[in-house]
């Protein structure tokens, strides 16, 4: 199985890992902070979403492509916020889905999403 790292243009990295790897039929998306931590969980929450399409579509995929998703929240409270802006994106037949709080995330984001992507040759 092949085995490649993913970086597109303009998507944040802040620390030593890829945002992507592509591993055989899958891609494995590392946890999205927003780009600008500030604002509303909603408004957070579509910024890490937008970011997971923009390397979604670096890889030839799109957010219907998605398996699973985990998303990590510094306050459960705002779990319901989150499911709002979360259920515009993924309108029928969304992902598997995992969401675990946690004390702190970095860049003072209050959420972060991973994400794994199927992609077979089309």
């Amino acid at each position: 199985m092949s085995r490649r790292a993913l970086t597109p243009p303009g998507v944040p990295v802040v620390g030593p890992y890829s945002p992507a790897v592509r591993a055989g039929d899958f891609l494995f998306i590392s946890g999205q902070i927003p780009r600008d931590p500030q604002g509303p969980i909603e408004v957070q929450t579509q910024r890490c979403l937008e970011q997971i399409r923009e390397i979604l579509a670096a890889a030839g995929g799109t957010l219907e492509d998605l398996v699973k998703v985990t998303i990590y929240l510094v306050d459960m409270r705002d779990l319901e916020a989150v499911n709002r802006a979360y259920a515009a994106y993924f309108p029928a037949e969304p992902p598997a889905r995992a969401c675990v709080g946690v004390a702190a995330l970095p860049r003072g984001a209050r959420i972060e999403i991973e994400a794994v992507a199927y992609l077979p040759p089309r």
